[in-house]
């Protein structure tokens, strides 16, 4: 027993956050609101998106010249882990002009810090998720060979191997699209924040397909430019998935992070 209000809060709250429906329009709108942010926050989101782009040169500078699976391994895993951060900065720049403040960079570092916890356990879980599709495709190439000769074989290789990523691609969209803006408004952890962004996305499949298409075809315009387009698609994307949260998610049963106390408590 305890007399803790909070303890009374966190028992009356749901297992998941509840969700609106939105149609397959939706998603323009989200870019459309994340595009006039970045408008507004020119200097913020050039720098976000410079550090971006040096990041991922970096990244396959190095695999293009080594080689070597494990240091990529190594170096993709360092990457989902700041990936996060980097994320929930971006998503302070749009949270601040919602409320109508001025972004700060000292306030974008300030939210990721009070949530590195949560992102760290965010992060841990898709690099396991990266893991197992890494170890299935390998298990795909070793039932379902790759024969170039065997129009059959290559068919079967290529189908199953793409039903196999389709599936791990779709947990990570679903898991991800809404989370990480949640731990960045809400006290709320991130299993919670998982589970409801699935929840949603489950929901609204036309909208999310639109969405989900959107930035498969942004991010791949960012990589076809020399990765000189990440600078404006990253925080861009990062900007409308924010407006796509607040648009979806109803998190108000959780306090927000202006006037909850620092941390989560795990019980």
């Amino acid at each position: 027993m305890t007399d803790d209000p909070r303890d009374e809060d966190e028992a009356a709250r749901p297992v998941v956050a509840s969700f609106r429906p939105v149609g397959p329009g939706a998603p323009w709108r989200w870019l459309r609101r994340g595009w006039w942010d970045y408008r507004r926050a020119p200097a913020l989101s050039l720098l976000f998106g410079g550090v971006i782009m040096v990041v991922s040169l970096v990244v396959t500078a190095l695999a293009w010249q080594l080689g070597r699976f494990a240091l990529l391994a190594a170096l993709l895993s360092g990457f989902v882990f700041i990936a996060p951060l980097l994320a929930v900065g971006l998503y302070s720049v749009s949270r601040a002009l919602e409320t109508g403040r001025r972004p700060r960079l000292v306030d974008s570092f300030v939210l990721a810090r009070r949530v590195a916890g949560q992102a760290g356990v965010f992060a841990l879980a898709q690099l396991v998720i990266l893991l197992l599709w890494s170890r299935a495709g390998m298990m795909v190439n070793v039932f379902f060979p790759m024969q170039p000769d065997n129009w059959r074989a290559l068919l079967e290789f290529l189908l199953i191997g793409s039903a196999v990523g389709s599936l791990f691609a779709a947990l990570t969209f679903a898991s991800t699209a809404f989370s990480l803006p949640m731990i960045a408004d809400r006290e709320v952890d991130m299993i919670t924040a998982c589970l409801s962004s699935i929840q949603a996305v489950l929901r609204n499949k036309p909208a999310m397909l639109v969405w989900a298409g959107l930035i498969v075809m942004l991010t791949a315009l960012g990589f076809a430019t020399a990765f000189i387009g990440l600078v404006v698609v990253m925080p861009w994307l990062a900007y409308a998935a924010w407006h796509g949260y607040r648009e979806v998610i109803d998190a108000s049963a959780w306090p927000s992070l202006d006037q909850a106390p620092s941390g989560i408590r795990v019980r």
